[in-house]
């Protein structure tokens, strides 16, 4: 029987955790008020955000900081303007007004004479039914959220059609000389270069070159200003096309093997929440692992290898075909893998309880169409060395083709065997698939976001060929102990600790590339993400060092220890880098901003829920084995990491939270309606105007 202390402690458990979704609900809540309140500000009109004291201070403000596409659209229309007299201005009167009302709820709990209500409140079945409630009035809110987020973008949308029309009309009723003569003006602002010595001398300071980016909003900002995308030559349709489904596809599997990975965390301290067999723990986990390594991180890593294999070559993709083959591939191997899983069909001998080799299949085929297709690439390529982002890239497949052959092919998979094969495949995976293609991705991305080159090529190589030397021999530190041979666990042993060279000269290179560059960080939303990748690329990776002596496998292995280090660096390095490339490209292909607030929530939640989650774990694991080592009883361990799991939950939501909140991200930088502009709105109007003038006369 379970102890009364260990029904304690999963009450405990339970009772936080409704707190924690709770606490979710009014955070939700709190932050849709804010954002009303945020966009209030355009809904009471651009006159009172600005602070002018006149319609035409405003709107010779307008004239005065049109660019250059906005000038050559006026002067467009300027060419079109016929003898027409200016039409009579329209006294516009728009009454805004807007009522925000906030649903108070009151839970109240009746109950009977001599029923304990601490005991009913405890229940699981009662925190299972109000987290069950919870989840409509979340989900609710957030309906009703974005639907008074359009209300109010439709009414601030129309409030700049108004802004838009007055200033049209304000336009055509100044002289023409005058607009002339302020146009010319506000041209040779925006053609105007900086001679670098502005600062140097005696030269007053003033706008008249147009080199202060002014904004007339005092108020305090809620978030610094980043920096945005700078713009770069058009990348082809197709190939941003493709690009950005490989990025949406790989973001579903993160969203969809994340929630199960949070409904598998309640299972871990409620196993009879339900008595479905593909609901079951032992289907479930498999589910989620598999779904983020082969369904996100994969199409991720893919995305952005397809969108810089061909930049550095400076050249253009092979097949753009085989590439769309590729995607379809393998979300037909996750799906497919996913409906198996669940259906209790699985690779038992497997480390993850992976795929069963005909369902990989197509994975595997998928892999070696990218690399055809990659090495073709680079073939054609204008340059005449090969990149070392492409090195890292093309090895990392040809590793991925022959792991996944030797992991599932059947043919060896049998006693000792497999348990050799299972610890060459599951550190293969990591090290020369995920991990050797991430760090393609940052030789790329990073330099590129600090407009700097690499530090050091010769670091990149010596990183290159000794993690292929070493990285292909430490599976076997998995099973220290066992009953494989003993020289291959030294083995394994050994080449753990030669990891040190290429993680040292990685960490050394990518942390001198920010040499000079280290101001930069401040004013960017995607370096904060390298920097994450490249701290944890060296705690991680000297951390697995670590666990692959002999003494440390004693109180380690088996623990909680290791999930902990398996999500450090699954999650903190190559999930992390991902999205830094990710929110690198993306606004190129789309020519769309993320927000920076949803940017920096997502940062933040991901980076704290990662701590949350993997600190408790190493305590807890560290003092699970040594209770072990101590020949307590088991049990005993399981009471003392309730609250370490309590932490784990918590972390974890905190990551799921943050996923949502990058998916949220994607939308906006791919999909989301741009902003509009009262300066080109107005434009418009004027031509239209002149248009229908012309139309009249003949």
């Amino acid at each position: 029987m379970i102890s009364n202390t260990f029904q304690l402690a999963i009450s405990s458990l339970w009772i936080n955790g409704f707190i924690v979704v709770l606490s979710v609900i009014i955070i939700i809540v709190l932050l849709f008020a804010i954002s009303v309140l945020l966009n209030m500000r355009e809904i009471r009109g651009d006159t009172d955000k600005m602070g002018f004291k006149s319609d035409e201070e405003r709107f010779k403000h307008y004239i005065d900081t049109l660019n250059s596409k906005q000038i050559e659209e006026f002067r467009k229309v300027r060419k079109k303007e016929t003898s027409f007299a200016p039409t009579s201005k329209k006294d516009v009167v728009s009454g805004l007004t807007i009522a925000i009302l906030c649903l108070i709820s009151h839970f109240s709990y009746g109950q009977n004479e001599g029923v304990d209500s601490e005991t009913v409140m405890s229940s699981g079945g009662v925190i299972i039914t109000l987290i069950l409630i919870a989840i409509p009035i979340i989900v609710g809110i957030l309906l009703l959220a974005g639907r008074v987020k359009k209300y109010i973008n439709n009414i601030s949308d129309r409030n700049k059609h108004i802004e838009a029309r007055k200033l049209a009309d304000y336009i055509k009723s100044l002289p023409e000389d005058e607009i002339e003569e302020t146009i010319e003006r506000r041209q040779a602002a925006v053609n105007y270069q900086l001679s670098q010595k502005e600062l140097s001398g005696d030269q007053p300071v003033a706008d008249t070159k147009g080199l202060i980016a002014e904004n007339p909003d005092t108020s305090l900002p809620f978030v610094a200003v980043k920096k945005k995308a700078t713009k770069r030559p058009s990348v082809d349709p197709k190939l941003a096309k493709l690009v950005l489904w490989f990025a949406a596809t790989a973001t579903f599997w993160l969203i969809f093997g994340t929630s199960v990975g949070e409904y598998v965390g309640i299972k871990f301290v409620a196993p009879d929440i339900d008595q479905t067999s593909w609901l079951s723990f032992g289907r479930l986990r498999p589910v989620h692992t598999n779904s983020v390594f082969w369904g996100w991180a994969s199409l991720g890593m893919l995305g952005l290898g397809y969108y810089s294999v061909p930049r550095v070559g400076n050249n253009v993709l092979f097949s753009y075909k085989l590439g769309w083959i590729t995607l379809v591939l393998i979300n037909a191997t996750v799906l497919f893998g996913t409906i198996a899983l669940m259906a209790g069909i699985n690779n038992g001998g497997g480390e993850f309880r992976e795929y069963i080799w005909p369902v990989m299949l197509p994975f595997a085929a998928a892999l070696i169409l990218t690399l055809y297709n990659f090495l073709k690439t680079i073939a054609t390529r204008k340059t005449k060395e090969i990149y070392i982002s492409n090195w890292y890239m093309v090895a990392a497949l040809i590793f991925a083709i022959v792991i996944t052959l030797v992991a599932y092919l059947p043919f060896w998979q049998t006693g000792l065997g497999e348990t050799i094969v299972q610890g060459y495949y599951m550190h293969q995976g990591v090290g020369m698939w995920f991990m050797m293609f991430t760090l393609g991705i940052v030789y790329y991305y990073l330099p590129q976001q600090l407009n700097q080159p690499i530090y050091s090529y010769s670091l990149g190589i010596l990183a290159y060929w000794t993690q292929i030397l070493f990285y292909t021999l430490i599976g076997s530190h998995h099973f220290v102990f066992s009953s494989i041979p003993w020289w291959l666990q030294t083995v394994a042993i050994v080449g753990s600790v030669g990891m040190v060279i290429p993680v040292v000269a990685g960490t050394t290179n990518f942390v001198m590339t920010f040499k000079g560059a280290w101001h930069k960080i401040t004013d960017s939303y995607t370096l904060p993400f390298f920097i994450v990748g490249i701290v944890f690329y060296f705690t991680g990776s000297m951390q697995g060092t670590a666990e692959a002596f002999r003494e440390t496998n004693l109180y380690w292995h088996f623990t909680d220890f290791t999930v902990a280090h398996s999500h450090l660096t699954m999650y903190g390095i190559i999930t992390f880098f991902i999205w830094a490339g990710m929110y690198v490209i993306i606004p190129r292909l789309t020519g769309k901003e993320p927000p920076q607030i949803t940017v920096g929530a997502h940062f933040w939640m991901a980076l704290i829920g990662l701590m949350f989650y993997s600190v408790p774990l190493m305590i807890g694991g560290t003092l699970r084995g040594l209770s072990w080592m101590e020949g307590k009883p088991f049990l005993d361990s399981v009471i003392m990491m309730a609250p370490h799991w309590l932490w784990r939950a918590i972390g974890g939501s905190l990551m799921w939270l943050s996923h949502l909140v990058f998916a949220y991200n994607l939308y906006k930088m791919w999909d989301s309606k741009p902003a509009l502009d009262v300066k080109d709105l107005a434009i418009q109007k004027l031509d239209k105007d002149l248009n229908q003038q012309t139309e009249k006369a003949f």
